[in-house]
């Protein structure tokens, strides 16, 4: 079997994490999941929760990463550690998922450069993204470090002119939006606790890309050190960034503008009276959301790869490049996939069904992780962190709005009756 080359270390394994998941929190999901909440308070928690079961999920996928350093993430794990239909329905979810993601990335993408022509905007950045990641996975993680200190120079901006622009008040942290969650989710905010709920599993869309340093662990160096260090070190830094803009959108905006904004961070410096600065934002969105894309398409690449050499999808897809030792094919499978999906669908509806299975995912992950028996190395209570993980995944799966449940649903049964099928 042929292996891919072990080039990154800790800081190149950060930065792949940082740029799966800066972007889609701050630039698509902040305003519905205001409106979810229902008040500024409601938000702080929903976001709070969704970083907490980040957490689990992420100490679970750290060691189990360190325990099986291959590509495939939790299609590996369930598989070596729940059986091979567990590991074929993480992969299954997390394929599919993922894909309706990067086409949600992309068609963002489309609609901050280009409104009257997204798709084929969004198109062509597939294929650039794919062909970025065809160079190898240091050319991956060299490209996502400049679209990263890009992203964190656009983010920086926005909270100092948030902070200092003259409309910053705190007061405003502590009004309501109305009706929590509207009619926006199909009365799944009526009642407050559930709109909390379905706030985080939205939120929980913005962390889900530290699993992007575990798919990628067959060619981090030393993993059984890198990705321990490098899984929480990323999702730290970004709940402090998550945390610190959603303070500022929410005292500038106040929690009903802000939910009905299309553009939070663009209006939040509209709202200072600097819109020349806007422009510079909404490339910054752009930036942001590439960068996703690309770290996107490379570890659902990943995955395919691991399916594919257990003929879990088909074995052609398992070939390594012989120069730049990616999974082309599985890439370009990929690619093609997901401009499949740009051409046909939308953003909410990609946004919506990627939530569910992915929050599917890292149920799995956890229950492989809690088969793992203590760690005397670790300080953390890792086992009760699994258990909680996997509680709070199926918990925000099943709040999110009944659409998304459904089509989730849906799609992870038909995958299970395939592999059925195929088994008999």
């Amino acid at each position: 079997m042929e292996r891919l080359e072990r080039r990154l270390g800790v800081p190149d394994a950060v930065v792949i994490g940082l740029g799966s998941m800066l972007g889609a929190g701050v630039f698509v999901v902040f305003a519905p999941a205001t409106a979810a909440a229902g008040s500024g308070p409601a938000l702080l928690g929903a976001l709070a929760l969704a970083g907490l079961v980040a957490f689990c999920n992420a100490t679970s996928s750290a060691r189990l990463a360190a325990r099986y350093p291959e590509s495939g993430g939790t299609y590996v794990y369930g598989r070596e550690r729940l059986g091979p239909f567990a590991g074929f329905l993480a992969g299954w979810g997390f394929v599919v998922g993922k894909t309706a993601s990067c086409a949600a990335m992309a068609l963002t993408i489309g609609a901050y450069l280009w409104p009257g022509y997204p798709r084929p905007v969004a198109v062509a950045a597939v294929v650039a993204v794919t062909g970025v990641n065809l160079r190898g996975v240091h050319k991956t993680a060299r490209v996502t470090r400049w679209l990263v200190a890009v992203t964190l120079g656009v983010l920086l901006l926005v909270a100092l002119v948030g902070l200092l622009g003259g409309e910053f008040r705190p007061a405003r942290l502590g009004d309501t939006v109305g009706e929590p969650g509207g009619d926006v989710f199909g009365g799944l905010g009526g009642a407050q606790g559930v709109g909390l709920l379905t706030a985080a599993g939205l939120l929980f869309f913005a962390f889900a890309g530290y699993a992007r340093i575990a798919t990628l662990g067959e060619e981090v160096r030393e993993p059984d050190r890198t990705i321990p260090r490098a899984v929480p070190a990323a999702l730290g830094l970004v709940l402090v960034i998550y945390l610190g803009l959603a303070v500022v959108t929410l005292a500038v905006l106040g929690p009903a503008r802000l939910a009905g904004s299309a553009a939070p961070l663009a209006e939040v410096v509209d709202a200072t009276g600097l819109t020349g600065l806007t422009w510079l934002v909404r490339a910054g969105a752009t930036v942001a959301v590439l960068g996703v894309l690309l770290a996107l398409v490379a570890g659902v690449g990943r995955t395919t790869l691991a399916m594919a050499r257990r003929r879990d999808l088909p074995g052609g897809l398992a070939a390594v490049h012989p120069t730049y030792r990616v999974p082309h094919r599985a890439e370009l499978a990929v690619a093609g996939v997901v401009i499949l999906v740009v051409l046909a669908g939308d953003i909410r509806t990609a946004i919506g069904f990627s939530s569910c299975t992915v929050l599917v995912y890292y149920a799995i992950t956890n229950a492989a992780a809690l088969t793992l028996g203590p760690d005397p190395d670790r300080r953390l209570p890792v086992r009760a962190l699994a258990g909680l993980g996997l509680a709070g995944c199926l918990l925000l799966a099943v709040t999110l709005p009944l659409a998304s449940v459904l089509a989730g649903v849906a799609v992870l049964a038909v995958g299970a009756l395939g592999y059925a099928v195929r088994r008999r």
